[in-house]
């Protein structure tokens, strides 16, 4: 059966998983998202002796009805290949009594490299599809780590160009060489004065605009995305919690149909709304844990009910979530709503003009999944020192928020059933703050000095996305004011 998509603000019109993939926002401005959410139609007796790549495929064709299952493989076996350094491309680690799912093994060392490694695969196949014959933008906002994948995914592939934007000092050192060194005459980088919610709102309103669209149409281009509100970026981290519930279980970790919690560190919402996609497929998720830095708008909204991002905006140590505006979040209200479009479009509209919404005692009761925690500064610090002093294990700065709200989530709640923790970065990406959680005498210590120690500390080899950056050449300098987005994609683009 032929699985449509609908925009979340809009009764009107289905669209195909290849067209939504195309398009990548509604032209309602509404994201897309499924008719319903597929059922697996394997066991998870049978789930738990699958590679990666067939355990994608039994996620995927649920989700990508109008793939072939030939179309649907080729862009499986294109993507999870040796570009991860791990055959198992998701490795499960036991760290102390916790489960972290290791999401960074591909190119650019970021749980990103999971779905970005395929969308240009599916994105390309879907032009095919639909006989798209105009040269395909690809148009992001980073915070930091889905700018480096995304460029490498999309590098010199025939019939795209990619312009990513991503904030001036909001990303770590390691994230911006990464980007500002990326090959292939297809790629622009462009770092913009403001934060990430400028880049991303600015993005979502070139999305919008029907003047440019038309230039761009004449020009022969026409823009997609690459970032989490696209559909063929969502679909495809489905998987790893699938997977990941699967190996549990064939590692004999837990008993079948056992339920276990899973702990995400949260900015823009697509990778813990995966975990909650998985678990209406079926897998056996009992508590999805929503871990935010800081900038905790996400816990107070699941605390409260109010999304409100009239706030302070805080640089910290995991800069992929200075998040204020959770894009993905609109998919959850959208179904908390009852999939009533109107009702999801009023409240985005409030989001836009006064910058908050609040939801019905009704909605708020459907989150019942969802438990929100958030982790300072310090506490991440200390969750990064104390793994590290107990059993030897090093975690990036993001994962280490996931940690410390897993801990003390199981501590305040007294629920004790077994957690996986999405690992969404080597701790090789944000070494400086890493090295210094781990001892202060590192704080003065040049950020590419600490590669090494790091290796002989961790006892884990410098990974190659690493080794790369550390002598290459700069090849995008460019740089625009939060307001002059649309100006800049022109002159890139000579239109």
């Amino acid at each position: 059966m032929n699985l449509l998509y609908k925009s979340t603000r809009s009764k009107e019109g289905t669209v195909t998983a290849s067209e939504a993939i195309l398009k990548g926002l509604a032209d309602d401005g509404g994201l897309f998202v499924p008719e319903y959410i597929p059922k697996l139609d394997v066991t998870m007796d049978e789930l738990k002796e699958m590679s990666y790549q067939e355990t994608a495929y039994a996620v995927m064709k649920q989700f990508l009805t109008d793939f072939t299952e030939e179309e649907l493989k080729h862009c499986i076996n294109s993507a999870y290949d040796s570009k991860f350094d791990t055959e198992v491309i998701a490795p499960l680690v036991k760290v102390g009594d916790v489960y972290h799912l290791e999401l960074f093994h591909g190119a650019t060392i970021a749980f990103k490299d999971m779905a970005l490694s395929i969308l240009p695969h599916l994105l390309t196949t879907a032009a095919k599809k639909n006989n798209v014959t105009r040269e395909i933008v690809i148009l992001t906002a980073t915070s930091g780590d889905t700018g480096k994948a995304a460029l490498a995914g999309f590098a010199d592939v025939p019939g795209t160009k990619i312009i990513v934007f991503y904030p001036k000092g909001g990303v770590s050192r390691v994230q911006e060489l990464q980007m500002v060194t990326q090959k292939g005459d297809n790629t622009a980088v462009v770092a913009i004065h403001g934060n990430f919610d400028n880049a991303q709102s600015g993005v979502k309103a070139l999305f919008e605009d029907k003047e440019l669209e038309k230039e761009l149409a004449d020009a022969g281009y026409q823009f997609s995305s690459a970032n989490s509100i696209n559909i063929g970026r969502l679909v495809p981290q489905v998987v790893y919690y699938v997977y990941a519930y699967a190996k549990l279980l064939q590692n004999e970790e837990i008993a079948a149909g056992e339920e276990i919690n899973v702990t995400v560190p949260t900015g823009n919402f697509g990778n813990i709304l995966a975990a909650y996609y998985a678990k209406q497929m079926g897998v056996p998720i009992a508590k999805l844990i929503c871990a935010s830095n800081e900038n905790k708008v996400l816990f107070d909204f699941f605390r409260t009910g109010v999304y409100d991002r009239n706030r302070d905006f805080i640089l910290t140590s995991s800069p992929s979530m200075d998040i204020l505006i959770s894009s993905n979040l609109e998919r959850l209200i959208y179904t908390i709503a009852g999939q009533d479009a109107d009702r999801n479009a009023e409240l985005m509209s409030q989001l836009r003009e006064r910058g908050s919404y609040e939801i019905t005692p009704e909605m708020k009761e459907r989150l019942a999944d969802f438990e929100g925690g958030f982790a300072t500064e310090d506490e991440t610090k200390e969750a990064i020192h104390t793994t590290y002093e107990r059993t030897g294990y090093v975690m990036d700065t993001h994962t280490a928020v996931a940690s410390s709200v897993c801990a003390k989530y199981r501590k305040d709640s007294g629920d004790q059933k077994k957690c996986l923790i999405a690992s969404t970065a080597s701790p090789y990406k944000f070494i400086h703050s890493v090295m210094t959680a781990i001892d202060e005498k590192y704080a003065s210590v040049d950020e590419f000095e600490l590669i090494d120690e790091l290796s002989r500390i961790s006892g884990t080899e410098i990974p190659g996305a690493i080794q790369e950056i550390r002598n290459a050449q700069i090849r995008h300098n460019r740089e625009c004011d939060a307001d002059k987005m649309k100006e800049t994609v022109k002159e890139i683009l000579s239109v």
